[in-house]
């Protein structure tokens, strides 16, 4: 099958497409400026803006299937404004070209909750995909555990840093994170599954977890102490400007997210294991091999890493 993959530098889908190319697909990585991508061999890079159709001109020619991991977190600003047009610019050129299968990874949350902007705007960009000519599965996912995850970014400098922490209450908000390798799994699992097209599944890990637990079992990984003391004074408004002042993830990125931590974030419906099956990795496992990862890499390119959601 040819597979286009937007976002195909991000965190995630810089896993993904090694991955496609080893289930034997034919991958086009669709990218901003081809000079900044080392692509596996065999996967054919075309240059495009998802904010400007015209960039897009053939770029989804002959092409069977596509996923859509882009998010404009990290520009600032109106992120919401840009994802709907780059949402819509995705349809109109996927359409246009005939492909039949969409992927899309967003945000898990329930329905009736008061979702936070990050989740309200994942959610309307799915909206958007459901509503093209083409098949779309959308799989939903709660914080991704891996080394370059603006979340799992968050959690590893904060336990990195500070050894007591004054928290909002809501760090006692139930989460089901899930590793990145069992998320490439399932995106990839998807596509060889035709009786997926058109669903939408969430998808998390093992285990469900309050982002206290998460913080306090990413600290004993890392060997360091670390006190957690929630008080309900604290806003969320006043936690981003803790995080800005311990953390560098940028403020266009960490707000966002932070206000999503009032959202429980659970997988109530498993029906994706009926589909794909896949052996979920253990929060401690995951989180273990990602902090290997940080530690081997050079920690101020780290520092200036881009996060990715």
């Amino acid at each position: 099958m040819r597979v286009l993959v937007t976002g195909a530098t991000g965190f995630v889908g810089s896993r993904l497409v090694p991955e496609l190319v080893a289930a034997g697909h034919d991958v086009r990585a669709l990218v901003r400026d081809p000079a900044r991508y080392d692509p596996p061999e065999g996967v054919e890079v075309v240059e495009g803006d998802l904010l400007d159709p015209d960039s897009l001109d053939g770029d989804f020619d002959g092409v069977d299937a596509a996923y859509y991991l882009v998010h404009s977190m990290g520009t600032g600003g109106d992120f919401a404004e840009r994802d709907r047009r780059a949402a819509r610019n995705f349809v109109d050129a996927a359409d246009a070209a005939g492909v039949e299968r969409v992927v899309y990874l967003g945000g898990l949350g329930e329905e009736r909750a008061e979702l936070s902007p990050h989740l309200r705007s994942r959610r309307e960009v799915e909206a958007i995909l459901a509503d093209a000519d083409f098949e779309l599965t959308s799989l939903r996912a709660a914080v991704i555990v891996g080394a370059g995850s603006a979340s799992f970014e968050l959690v590893f400098q904060l336990v990195n840093r500070l050894p007591v922490m004054v928290t909002p209450k809501w760090v006692r908000t139930p989460c089901q994170p899930i590793a990145v390798r069992d998320v490439v799994a399932y995106l990839v699992g998807v596509l060889d599954a035709p009786e997926t097209a058109g669903e939408t599944y969430e998808i998390g890990g093992p285990e469900v977890l309050s982002y206290q637990q998460m913080l306090e079992r990413t600290a004993a990984i890392a060997g360091k102490r670390l006190y957690i003391l929630p008080v309900p004074v604290l806003s969320p408004k006043l936690s981003t400007y803790w995080v800005d002042l311990v953390t560098n993830v940028p403020r266009s990125v960490a707000h966002p997210l932070i206000h999503g931590l009032k959202n429980p974030v659970v997988v109530t419906d498993d029906s994706i294991t009926e589909a794909v099956d896949v052996d979920l990795t253990p929060f401690d496992d995951a989180a273990r091999t990602a902090l290997a990862e940080y530690d081997g890499a050079d920690q101020s390119a780290v520092d200036e890493a881009d996060v990715d959601a």
